[in-house]
């Protein structure tokens, strides 16, 4: 008898072994409770009601641009750049409303980019 056939013969002996071995599965770890409702939103832009100018910036970790207004109610736009298609990065807008120094108001602007017209 030749070795190759041996050696043949003791893998796959080998392998029937290892598979009757016992498994150690664990099984998946259940979390204590759900998130909370607001942690699923899809807004998690960090923005409070009544921040000033320098907070909401370093909240959104984006300089905010003067777009219109008198000092202290003014209109700001912050550049939120994400992942986008792996190419190119997708920059979303957010304007944000002041008045007396303080955040009263923001709004999104998802539509289309204008340099695709």
């Amino acid at each position: 008898m030749s070795r190759q056939p041996l050696a043949l013969i003791l893998a796959g002996i080998a392998a029937l072994l290892a598979s009757l071995a016992p498994c150690n599965a664990q099984p998946p770890e259940i979390p204590p409770h759900s998130p909370p409702f607001t942690a699923t939103l899809s807004n998690n832009t960090p923005l409070a009601f009544g921040m000033d100018e320098t907070t909401a910036a370093a909240a959104l970790g984006v300089p905010l641009n003067y777009i219109s207004g008198r000092p202290g109610n003014e209109i700001f736009l912050a550049f939120r750049t994400y992942g986008g298609s792996g190419f190119f990065d997708r920059k979303d807008r957010l304007y944000l409303q002041f008045r007396r120094g303080r955040l009263t108001g923001w709004k999104g602007d998802w539509g289309r980019n204008w340099m695709w017209r």
